[in-house]
């Protein structure tokens, strides 16, 4: 097939009704494989992510919540594990493979919007997005939302566009699932709820079933985590409270306008990338050369655009500006401690936002020029992806947060645990961002307590520490040290104490050396 020929195929096939779904699987499944091997090279010489570790270890007990979060990004990763070994490799292709879903719910999202041609300009927009790529490395309930949030938003546009209690029913299954995944889709949540409001078209929607079919439907759908939530006496709340709420009103400043430069930072590639695809659409070397503002200016036209659905454009454009200024605000007012990373699931309708103005005219050779960037880009990571990752372990060679031995760790404490008990090692006990890891990384995989938080997983319990022993794991130079200490002279004062030594070699390259306080504590004989 010749290069024109395989630039029209692509194109066709991107607006044919009968094939556009397959090639967007296809785009997915592609990007899904090409940077789960990036990101295999980009983190050879780390461990996994204590989110990631984390909701492995969720996944090993289906329950209705696990004390910080609701359940759903336990109950993927324990089906994902199932089928796939708790290995650093399986993670990221566990990211990627939600990232991948989630293009194609944004695709099919889109297509409520504007025509085939836009919606795939829109979809390859969103895999040049750092969150669906590098950004995305680690699984976790932020990045669940990209599959749970697009959800949300395409059963509340069917619904606005269908206003029936079928269309309700979906709108509200939707919901629950997106509760269920963070309550921090609330935010979204909330948006969709003032977009109906401000809708012109509000009224035809509110007075159909739709909207209370959905809210009825979400409240019986949460039922058993309410009641979940009930019988841990609401601990999430307690946790969200102690964690994210300041004082300082400066520190709150400074997070609010970094979460602010942090986001626009990322949303400015896919923008500027997609820009360049349009302009780089023919005769872009004679307009260069005669009228270069032409190549800017031709790609925005007056007039009617039949390939916009203004109606459900409008319900896009309030979701977004409302979920882009809501938060922020919100910090400022109620002094939270505003991550970046809650940013991760609230901007993936920037694209179809833009590419929805109808001012905006989409040639077809664009689609073929944004392929074309993504494909190179993704491929010359994979290409740069062993140096980078040498080049960032050079600059940050003593970072313990992110080179620190915990798999190595973790394969000793077992041995030691095996050694002087000849049985499985049943409970790991310290803070989450110790003891998590060693969850992950030990072949005994134990359940793991957090003495000194409210808001434990309720995977294992204070009882179980007495009947199978534990091993405490702790950073001595952790500020919470002494209050771990009273909890293990309290619980097992007769814990054998040592400590060890970890550090892991790469290529050659030694990373950090770290030093561990361990208590041994045998189980009831």
């Amino acid at each position: 097939m010749s290069f024109n020929r395989f630039r029209a195929w692509l194109v066709a096939s991107a607006v044919r009704p009968e094939a556009r779904l397959w090639l967007v699987i296809q785009l997915a499944i592609l990007h899904a494989v090409l940077w789960t091997f990036i990101l295999i090279n980009l983190k050879a010489a780390q461990d996994v992510h204590m989110d990631v570790a984390e909701a492995w270890g969720w996944g090993q007990k289906f329950l209705w919540g696990y004390g910080k979060h609701p359940p759903l990004s336990g109950w993927v990763a324990g089906l994902w594990f199932k089928v796939f070994p708790a290995a650093d490799w399986a993670t990221y292709a566990l990211a990627m493979a939600i990232v991948g879903i989630g293009m194609v719910i944004c695709w099919l999202l889109s297509l409520r919007v504007v025509d085939a041609r836009r919606a795939f300009l829109v979809v390859v927009m969103v895999a040049l997005y750092p969150i669906f790529n590098f950004k995305g490395f680690k699984y976790n309930p932020d990045l669940l939302q990209l599959v749970t949030l697009p959800l949300l938003v395409l059963a509340y546009l069917n619904a606005f566009e269908k206003r029936s209690w079928q269309s309700g029913i979906w709108f509200g299954l939707a919901g629950a699932l997106a509760l269920m995944t963070k309550y921090w889709v609330l935010t979204m949540i909330g948006a969709i709820g003032l977009a109906a409001l401000i809708h012109p078209d509000r009224l035809k929607f509110l007075l159909s079933p739709a909207p209370w079919v959905a809210i009825a439907t979400m409240v019986v759908a949460m039922i058993p985590h309410i009641v979940w939530l009930a019988e841990v006496h609401f601990v999430p709340l307690t946790y969200a409270g102690d964690t994210y709420s300041l004082e300082d009103s400066r520190l709150v400043h400074q997070l609010v306008a970094g979460y602010a430069l942090h986001n626009v930072a990322l949303l400015a590639l896919p923008v500027v990338l997609a820009a360049l695809a349009m302009a780089w659409v023919p005769p872009w070397r004679k307009l260069l050369l005669r009228t270069p503002s032409r190549i800017i200016t031709r790609a925005w036209a007056r007039g009617a655009n039949p390939g916009v659905n203004v109606s459900q454009a409008r319900n896009v454009w309030i979701i977004q500006i409302i979920v882009a200024v809501g938060p922020p605000l919100g910090a400022l007012v109620f002094s939270i401690y505003m991550k970046t990373d809650w940013g991760i699931s609230l901007f993936f309708l920037v694209p179809l936002a833009l590419v929805a103005i109808p001012a905006l005219r989409v040639q077809s050779a664009t689609l073929f020029n944004i392929v074309a960037i993504w494909l190179v880009l993704s491929v010359a990571t994979l290409a740069a992806s062993p140096w980078i990752a040498a080049r960032e372990m050079a600059a940050n060679a003593g970072n313990a947060a992110i080179y620190g031995a915990r798999s190595e760790l973790a394969r000793e404490l077992t041995q030691a645990w095996h050694t002087r008990f000849g049985s499985r090692w049943a409970v790991v006990a310290g803070t989450m961002e110790q003891i998590q890891p060693l969850v992950f990384y030990s072949p005994d995989h134990p359940s793991a307590l957090l003495p000194l938080e409210a808001w434990d997983s309720g995977l294992t319990s204070r009882d179980d520490v007495k009947t199978y022993g534990f091993i405490g794991v702790f950073d001595p130079t952790d500020g919470r040290l002494p209050a771990f200490e009273k909890w293990v002279s309290e619980t097992a004062p007769n814990a054998e104490r040592i400590v060890m030594t970890t550090r892991r070699f790469t290529h050659g390259k030694a990373g950090p050396s770290m030093s561990w306080n361990i208590y041994i504590a045998p189980p009831a004989k």
